[in-house]
């Protein structure tokens, strides 16, 4: 899939970089990169029509920021732009997410090997380790579980790992859906089933975790059908999300009778948990 990428300059850094981010994701832009001087929102590129166009040019967006360019993301430029930037991330004696070509290590419980490609989900991000983090607390034993815009199946091959099954990884691009199949492979995740689709293949299935790193907008739309997903005090973990949007996911959690449990912050990124509330 080719991508616009929309890249801005802050007109006071970061200081308004939460706001900015927000409005651009409220706008369609689907993932972020924040750097020092800028930052880069990627949208894909049937996404890009007149009417957001105008949006970018409009108040709400041109006050936010001192400059700007559009450019085009062809889908086979994705890899090497992952792969030259790659590193491993470690998270304490716990878990070691690291590329092929990084060193092996021992002494971690638990070592995934992905592919550094387009998909979202390599544990750079705030969010992937918030949620690494939360799968590495949770008993998973036993439970079934569905990792819902999976990216690269990070999460669901850590959940397979800690013994969650059957677990089931989807995510409706066609390039994170390839890199989860060879993720899941690599790392001998058998237990994990990956498809290519969204929230309305949910249809019929139920499980007793469900994990979901993705964006406030798909998240306050697909809640509803996680929550009928989700077996009798089964649990709901969200990313992907600022942490000034908490108050608007807990209250449509709320609304699906889910009760709010915990929520956890990284540099303004944040995760929540939530529960099946029982009658």
């Amino acid at each position: 899939m080719d991508y616009f990428e929309f890249k801005c300059i802050p007109t006071h850094g970061s200081q308004v970089n939460g706001v900015l981010i927000a409005r651009l994701g409220e706008l369609g832009f689907e993932s972020f990169v924040e750097n020092e001087e800028d930052i880069l929102a990627y949208i894909p590129f049937n996404g890009l029509t007149d009417s957001l166009r105008m949006a970018l040019k409009g108040p709400e967006i041109s006050e936010l920021i001192t400059a700007s360019e559009l450019n085009l993301i062809k889908d086979q430029n994705w890899n090497a732009v992952w792969e030259s930037a790659y590193e491993p991330v470690r998270m304490g004696n716990q878990c070691l997410v690291r590329a092929p070509f990084h060193s092996s290590d021992s002494q971690v419980e638990y070592e995934i090997v992905i592919e550094p490609k387009m998909s979202f989900g390599t544990a750079h991000h705030e969010t992937t380790r918030l949620m690494l983090k939360y799968v590495l607390e949770t008993e998973l034993h036993g439970k079934s579980l569905l990792d819902m815009g999976s990216g690269t199946a990070v999460l669901a091959i850590l959940a397979s790992m800690k013994g969650a099954a059957p677990v089931l990884a989807i995510d409706n691009d066609e390039w994170a859906y390839r890199n989860a199949l060879e993720n899941v492979e690599g790392n001998k995740a058998g237990a994990v089933e990956v498809m290519l689709g969204d929230a309305s293949s949910l249809k019929g299935r139920s499980f007793d975790i469900i994990l979901a790193n993705i964006n406030r907008n798909i998240l306050l739309n697909d809640i509803p059908a996680y929550r009928l997903a989700l077996n009798s005090g089964g649990f709901l973990f969200i990313s992907g999300f600022y942490d000034t949007d908490l108050d608007m996911l807990k209250e449509k959690a709320k609304e699906n009778k889910l009760q709010f449990l915990s929520s956890q912050t990284d540099n303004k990124w944040t995760a929540a948990c939530f529960k099946v509330v029982e009658f």
